[in-house]
């Protein structure tokens, strides 16, 4: 179980990522990279805690966010012993060895506590978005068959009671938050329960634990359809964060004499979270958790807490740039920040450049514009993130070029990944030694990614899930194919030297009546990343032209009232502004420039209505339910396919 620490300073071997390539007809058709890790042969995740604490048991293992907003360090050797008491709690009540648990809550130290404890006393987890709807929530737990529950608080807690006539097999239920006064919550009641039980108890289950027992089984946000249970075992996790781990040892090593540390905010029922607080467990590196994502209260935990690297979506990186411009823009400093923010792309382009091998990288009068606008632009956005943090891992959709760039330019690498709750989180990553900005990077090590003949992505390798659940049989069924290919979705192309870019899902490929076949992904991306701009679906299937449905983000529409003198006006009339519809135009014109005419958008519709997931329209990790905003909004989108 033990795995060997690599010393500070000290990188993966030259070249130990570069992948092998496959190509049929000229054309890319497949990319290898070898492990870099060892697999894990025997053992489970529940065996993290009580590695650190024998190996390192004074290092700090997390920050506990206390009331008054400071954060208190947990050792290795406090977590370890509070695994074991919430362990022995959950084998006293009657919890057998493959039982399921399920977690319903917000990102949270008690969280992460309770998965290793479930774990440690032999129990799979079965995550929930604590925004699910009642009937999510019930057809979650009744088709895990899960005998247990903790949820964060009481509205968690009357969803689950709202339904639990329909889940006989639940009997028990808890709640992290305070019941009985500061400092008390379901774990500490849990604990308390199994003050009697010997600590041999939890241990004998921990010994009888294998890499390929399941450990968590997580239920795909579902865009379309029912939700699927996806059974990931110890093993699966293992092979993705340690691989993840000397992959981006930036990350997880100390580097310099700082030591690493990453603030939690992605919600933990999204698998990626879960490899982020099993890595950091995994190399002990600092970790906290933040439960709201309210811009205000996340840049105050930020700030206080102060990470290293932070995993977030593209839609954080696009808030501090846009929220960066219209503060300058407020203050009368737009077209510095302008020509900051130019810098800084051409600044990232070139040292992406000479990192290939093709340019010399920033010359003179590129770094000292760079470094007069550290202090005037760049040290702001830094700021905004913590003021420490020198990588973002970024997965969910596409950054882009542009942004990428920018932050690479000031002062941030951002490394951009790819992957599904079936690959275990990330199938590929940027490499930190070899960036391709705009790109998803090259196969995670010890992973296979090949492009199948209709351009659909397929992944194999260790990290692969075992299946989906079978509750009617409680079986696993496997998804890949007879050589372990798992089909994806996606559509995607290899480029010559092996980087996996994502042009879009393959289900959501739009098939103009001329014939034309479109991704409407990369026109959404960029549309999206617009300061004024929140979602956009792009419309067009067995249509003679494509069209787009738009929402405005509140706060860029705000800033955009201020400094045109709009303030006072409704929001029926400010939709119908000449104006305002002019400056969506540019966008959308934007957006239409990288591709040909018969790919463009034609006609848009700005709504007057955010898409969310209490309307259904945003599944809980933020994707577009497409099936139901074609439906709601029939009516908008028959309008822009009728002559005027």
């Amino acid at each position: 179980m033990t795995r060997p620490q690599r010393p500070r300073h000290e990188a993966p071997p030259a070249g130990a990522v570069r992948p092998e390539i496959v190509t049929e007809g000229g054309v890319v058709h497949e990319v290898r990279t070898a492990p870099l890790a060892a697999p894990v042969t025997r053992g489970s995740l529940a065996d993290i805690p009580y590695d650190n604490a024998r190996q390192a048991p004074d290092a700090v293992a997390l920050s506990r966010k206390r009331p008054d907003g400071t954060w208190e360090d947990v050792t290795c050797a406090a977590f370890a012993a509070q695994v074991t008491a919430v362990a022995k709690g959950l084998i006293a009540h009657g919890l057998r060895p493959g039982d399921r648990i399920a977690l319903i809550s917000r990102t949270r130290y008690e969280w992460t506590l309770l998965d290793f404890a479930a774990w440690a006393a032999g129990l799979v987890t079965v995550p929930v978005y604590p925004t699910s709807s009642p009937h999510q929530v019930s057809w979650i737990l009744r088709d895990a068959g899960a005998r247990a529950c903790a949820v964060e608080g009481a509205e968690e807690a009357r969803t689950v009671i709202s339904v639990r006539h329909q889940l006989p097999g639940l009997e028990h239920l808890w709640q992290f938050t305070a019941l009985a006064g500061p400092g008390t919550s379901a774990l500490d009641h849990i604990a308390a329960a199994g003050q009697g039980v010997p600590d041999d108890a939890a241990a004998s289950r921990r010994a009888r634990m294998t890499p390929a027992l399941p450990a968590s089984l997580i239920y795909t946000s579902g865009t379309t359809g029912t939700p699927k249970g996806c059974v990931l075992t110890h093993g699966n996790f293992f092979a993705e964060v340690d691989n993840a781990i000397e992959l981006l040892y930036p990350l997880f090593r100390a580097v310099t004499d700082e030591p690493p540390s990453t603030l939690l905010f992605l919600p933990l029922a999204h698998v990626l979270a879960r490899v982020v607080a099993i890595g950091c467990l995994r190399a002990r590196v600092r970790l906290g958790h933040a439960p709201s994502i309210a811009t205000d209260d996340l840049l105050a935990d930020l700030g206080s807490f102060q990470p290293t690297f932070l995993f977030a979506i593209p839609y954080l990186l696009e808030k501090v740039y846009n929220t960066g411009r219209a503060i300058a823009e407020r203050s009368g400093r737009a077209a510095s920040f302008d020509r900051a923010a130019a810098v800084a792309r051409r600044y990232g382009s070139a040292a992406e450049a000479a990192q290939h091998g093709t340019g010399s990288g920033p010359g003179l009068a590129l770094r000292a514009a760079r470094s007069l606008y550290d202090t005037l632009v760049y040290r702001r956005v830094r700021a905004a993130l913590g003021g420490r943090v020198k990588q973002v891992v970024c997965g969910g959709s596409a950054l882009g070029h542009r942004l990428s760039a920018f932050y690479e330019g000031a002062g941030i690498a951002v490394y951009e990944g790819y992957g599904l709750t079936e690959t275990t989180g990330a199938a590929t990553v940027t490499p930190p030694d070899a960036p391709r900005l705009g790109t998803v990077g090259w196969p995670l090590p010890g992973t296979a990614v090949r492009i199948a003949a209709d351009g659909e992505v397929l992944v194999r390798g260790p990290s692969v899930f075992a299946g989906y659940w079978d509750a009617e049989r409680h079986a696993v069924v496997p998804a890949t194919d007879a050589d372990g290919w798992l089909p994806t979705g996606d559509l995607g192309s290899l480029d010559r030297d092996g980087y996996l870019t994502i042009t879009g899902r393959k289900k959501d490929l739009i098939v103009t009546s001329g014939g034309k076949n479109v991704a409407p992904g990369p026109l959404e991306d960029w549309l999206r990343s617009h300061p004024l701009i929140s979602q956009c679906l792009v419309v067009g299937d067995d249509r003679p032209y494509l069209t787009a449905l738009i929402t405005l983000d509140p706060d860029g529409l705000e800033h955009w009232r201020v400094m045109t003198q709009r303030t006072g006006m409704p929001l029926d009339r400010l939709l119908a502004d000449p104006d305002l519809l002019r400056h969506v135009q540019r966008a959308v014109d934007e957006a239409n420039s990288m591709v040909s005419t018969p790919e463009s958008i034609r006609r848009f519709r700005v709504l007057p209505r955010q898409f969310t997931r209490e309307s259904g329209h945003l599944t809980p990790s933020l994707k577009l339910r497409r099936n139901a905003v074609l439906r709601d909004y029939a009516k908008e989108i028959d309008e822009m396919y009728q002559r005027p």
